[in-house]
């Protein structure tokens, strides 16, 4: 099945574009890193304080720890 504008990706298969247009070339040509969509999800989430749970440190347990102790 063929998607709204029949390209293929780079391994030969045919690319599914979520909101009509290819995500990479989109932000290409609007300039920006981050989708708008994640940027305002990230902000409303930020501003009502629902960031339990979300936000996850991962890596070595005494370099999470320093960070945690350079946070307070």
């Amino acid at each position: 099945m063929k998607n709204k504008t029949g390209k293929q990706n780079s391994k030969g298969k045919e690319s599914v574009s979520g909101f009509g247009c290819d995500l990479t070339e989109h932000l290409k040509n609007s300039g920006q890193d981050v989708p708008q969509v994640l940027k305002c999800c990230a902000e409303f989430i930020e501003k009502h304080g629902i960031v339990d749970g979300i936000y996850r440190l991962s890596g070595i347990t005494s370099n999470i720890q320093r960070l945690r102790y350079l946070s307070l």
